[in-house]
């Protein structure tokens, strides 16, 4: 334990200062950095989320619940943070053609986080992710820079971190499409936490598929889209799958955005492969290293393209 004690203990000194300088209240602290310590360590205000990243290094079950326990309680020394202030995850390796992720408890533990001059909700107990994805930190900065007097669309859009910056922004309208009415409502809650108005029909549930297969009833100026690597929803006809859909799903997508207009595509799909193919724009951009923010160890932790129209 004393190796993962000094990392944890270095990375705090350095990055403490810098989340004060960027303003925020969430942010990594540790990252796979030691590969006996398979875990992410993210502050949130003055609570700790940790993702154990399964792997038994051979331990028995008994040797490996001693093992947490002597971790998390590593954490606790080093950040200084009482034990109740902390909350583990297991994650496991999942097949991404037939698995995803479910809900994992109800105890909604729910808190208010800050970042760049913003206000979000998070629940550190209730799913896997937390409700903001923290690597995505600097292209909410950049999608915020180019909101201002632009029609904004947000698809897959989980909480509505993206399109909180666009109306911190002062974009024209900013619609925001998702598949969960829990999430969806999530997303109203961030906007009412940051003194935004509720436009309802700005809110749509819907698979993203069908919402594109529409005939357009807006072009976009400025697009944001995040899909999930995998999900086989009860709500959706089919299954999503990043790799096989994007081309279709970005060719499609073009059909809702102004001549000139730009779509952001992210996804985290560690072995993602891009087909441009059928897309007929000014430019595509692989921006990904602009993307990555400095308390991210793992450079690769999603894949991010600039689409001009």
């Amino acid at each position: 334990m004393e190796a993962f004690a000094n990392r944890l203990q270095k990375n705090k000194k350095h990055l403490l200062k810098w989340a004060k300088r960027q303003g925020i209240s969430c942010f990594r602290i540790y990252d796979h950095d030691i590969p006996e310590f398979p875990f992410c360590v993210d502050r949130y205000e003055d609570c700790v989320h940790i993702s154990e990243y399964v792997h038994r290094y051979k331990m028995t079950e008994e040797e490996h619940e001693q093992w947490l326990i002597d971790a998390v309680s590593t954490v606790a020394e080093q950040l200084a943070v009482p034990g109740e202030s902390i909350f583990l995850k297991e994650r496991k390796i999942l097949s991404r053609r037939v698995e995803q992720y479910e809900k994992v408890a109800v105890a909604s533990k729910k808190i208010v986080v800050q970042e760049s001059g913003l206000k979000f909700w998070v629940n550190l107990t209730d799913y896997l992710d937390t409700g903001l994805f923290l690597d995505h930190r600097p292209l909410r900065q950049l999608f915020q820079a180019e909101s201002e007097g632009k029609k904004v669309l947000n698809l897959f859009a989980y909480t509505g971190s993206f399109s909180v910056y666009a109306a911190a922004a002062k974009a024209k309208s900013v619609t925001t499409v998702d598949l969960s009415n829990t999430y969806l409502n999530w997303a109203k809650e961030n906007f009412e936490l940051n003194g935004f108005a509720v436009q309802e029909g700005d809110f749509i549930q819907s698979d993203v598929m069908d919402f594109l297969k529409k005939a357009p009833e807006t072009l976009y100026d400025l697009v944001i889209v995040d899909p999930p690597s995998f999900s086989n929803s009860k709500r959706m006809k089919g299954t999503w799958d990043t790799q096989r859909d994007h081309a279709t799903m970005l060719h499609l997508l073009l059909q809702h955005v102004a001549k000139g207009g730009v779509v952001y595509f992210s996804n985290n799909f560690r072995n993602f492969t891009p087909d441009f193919t059928r897309l007929k724009v000014s430019s595509i951009a692989e921006i990904t290293d602009k993307t990555i923010p400095e308390d991210f160890r793992n450079k690769k932790i999603h894949h991010c393209y600039k689409i001009v129209h």
